[in-house]
């Protein structure tokens, strides 16, 4: 007997059922793009839409980009005294940082309005309370409303996903004149916000399909592993922990900002190990589709900028020597 393990590699499968992207072709084009590749567009989007802007940044600049521009909309409404409209995605350091600046410049917050992006839900839709320790709205209210109150910040002025909220949570959007920005960055299955792939989203059309409000949804199973690995949940892959369903904004409020800010730089604790590699590349430059969620930013006619740190833009290959 000899042992055949040398040689070129013909063994060839489909990916499993539950995986949301079903166009083979696509994902092997995708998989293929390179750091270079995505360096020598010159920041300019292949589709061509003028709209959009994708830059590669340096893993010790990426989170400068969003914590800046949140300050710099944050000081604007305070010097030229004018209301700006936030949609704020799950907690993270960076409010820390945003508040403590914010502090530090004294910056009057009166005009800040914060639109939390999605929330928690049980198995029957009911929406996780705000007392609720590992609830995005929990978090952002110890990372950053708590921290501004003295600024002159109002209360009524932070809108969190809760079972009253949340039907018209797309409604109060449009009363103040939609978000001035939305700080994005897709999910493992390529969610935008909570918007999984999903028979609760999905429509006959793209137009249908974008022009949803937000609501109560299912979570794709990748989501709840995604999330099992952060912090809230122990970083330690505990998906009985990780509630099933989730309350979010719908696509119609993505679309309609005025600006996007998508941010694609998610490793595990700090390593070059992450779920978003692959996910990024479909969502930036992938066919866009209700398949992949936050491929629709592709869509906007309105200034979306894509930021990737090294860590994702970094080309795909595998690393035998390690395995696993």
């Amino acid at each position: 007997m000899s042992l055949h393990y040398m040689g070129e590699d013909l063994f060839t499968f489909r990916a499993p059922e539950f995986y949301p992207f079903t166009d083979t072709e696509e994902i092997k084009r995708c998989r293929a793009i390179t750091r270079e590749d995505i360096v020598a567009m010159g920041g300019k989007h292949p589709s061509g839409n003028p709209n959009i802007r994708v830059d590669v940044l340096m893993n010790e600049e990426f989170e400068m980009v969003m914590l800046t521009d949140m300050v710099k909309r944050i000081v604007e409404s305070d010097r030229e005294d004018k209301k700006v409209v936030m949609i704020m995605p799950n907690p993270c350091p960076t409010y820390r940082k945003v508040a403590y600046m914010l502090r530090e410049m004294n910056v009057n917050c009166r005009n800040v309005k914060f639109y939390m992006m999605d929330e928690w839900a049980d198995e029957e839709g009911n929406v996780a309370p705000l007392s609720y320790k590992a609830g995005f709205g929990n978090a952002f209210c110890r990372f950053m409303v708590s921290q501004i109150m003295d600024l002159g910040f109002k209360e009524e002025n932070f809108i969190y996903h809760s079972n009253k909220t949340t039907p018209d949570f797309s409604k109060m959007l449009e009363q103040d004149g939609e978000a001035d920005i939305v700080y994005s960055g897709p999910g493992w299955p390529g969610h935008l916000a909570f918007i999984d792939p999903v028979e609760d989203w999905f429509c006959p059309t793209m137009e249908e399909y974008c022009a949803q409000g937000a609501k109560v949804a299912h979570l794709h199973p990748l989501t709840i592993a995604q999330n099992s690995l952060h912090g809230s949940f122990g970083c330690s892959g505990d998906i009985s922990n990780v509630p099933p369903m989730g309350a979010m904004m719908g696509p119609r409020d993505a679309m309609k900002a005025k600006n996007v800010l998508d941010c694609h730089g998610i490793t595990t604790a700090g390593t070059k190990v992450t779920w978003q590699r692959l996910t990024s590349r479909l969502c930036i430059f992938g066919k866009p589709s209700q398949e992949v969620p936050a491929s629709i930013l592709q869509l906007r006619d309105k200034p979306t900028r894509m930021i990737m740190s090294e860590n994702l833009a970094a080309t795909i290959e595998p690393e035998y020597y390690f395995q696993y």
